[in-house]
């Protein structure tokens, strides 16, 4: 599905006479199986970006649409994954897992698509497990498989592996990309990790200012898995790197 946004601003009420912009005039375009990164220091409004993709805010000016259509709320099609896990206590892994698709009725071959997915995540021998009895990088799979199982059209990430320990990330990390190019959705996670973002994007988006705005976009061509010590992933992070000092630097000069 191709993503374009139009001029999108977001503006949140402080009170009566006081309005806080967190981001102005945002335009840019997805293509349909991209896996675009939001990259941006913490605070700048790559959540806030992140929830009106997903229709769980609206602009207040500009406008998004999903192949054509404006987006309006909340659509199945656009799946959402958050900074911590967020499975219901009291169903076990495969009932979490298979809640969405349930809620939703789409049961066609649902058994078997979550056994699919838990298998996949490598949790498939805690799927009678309660969320309680599992560990935060297992719990942030069965949420990730749970995000997974319906085959969303888009998939939206909010740095969903920040909390995890370097290992347990680098795995996920692997796992998310090995996934994105079997199923050929359409990906959008969030960062404020300038190497997380080179290992997985094919394109990154960066936010910066107040109100935020893009301050540039890169395109990386480089084939998975990705070399750290690849010069033009190197000489990528090094422009990165300015660009955001920039940025800092001009904010700064405001103050």
């Amino acid at each position: 599905m191709k993503i374009q946004l139009e001029q999108v601003t977001k503006i949140y009420k402080k009170s009566k006479k006081s309005d806080h912009a967190v981001l102005k005039d945002i335009s840019f375009s997805i293509d349909h199986g991209d896996f675009v990164v939001i990259l941006g220091e913490s605070g700048c409004g790559k959540t806030t970006l992140l929830n009106l993709l997903a229709g769980l805010e609206l602009p207040t000016s500009g406008k998004i649409f999903v192949d054509g259509l404006e987006i309006s709320g909340l659509h199945p099609s656009r799946s959402i994954l958050f900074q911590q896990p967020t499975l219901i206590p009291w169903l076990t892994v495969k009932e979490n897992v298979a809640y969405g698709c349930n809620l939703r009725g789409d049961t066609e071959h649902l058994d078997y698509r979550v056994n699919q997915f838990l298998e996949i995540m490598g949790i498939a021998g805690f799927a009678d497990a309660r969320p309680n009895q599992l560990s935060l990088g297992m719990a942030q799979r069965a949420c990730l498989a749970r995000a997974l199982v319906g085959h969303p059209d888009i998939l939206l990430l909010d740095e969903p592996f920040a909390s995890l320990d370097t290992f347990t990330q680098a795995h996920i990390q692997e796992e998310l990309v090995n996934l994105w190019l079997s199923e050929q959705f359409t990906a959008v996670f969030v960062t404020h990790d300038i190497d997380e973002a080179i290992r997985m994007g094919n394109k990154i988006i960066l936010l910066a200012g107040e109100p935020a705005n893009i301050t540039d976009i890169f395109e990386i061509t480089e084939k998975y898995p990705r070399d750290r010590n690849n010069p033009k992933l190197k000489e990528t992070r090094i422009k990165i790197l300015e660009r955001f000092k920039n940025s800092y630097l001009a904010k700064r000069s405001l103050l």
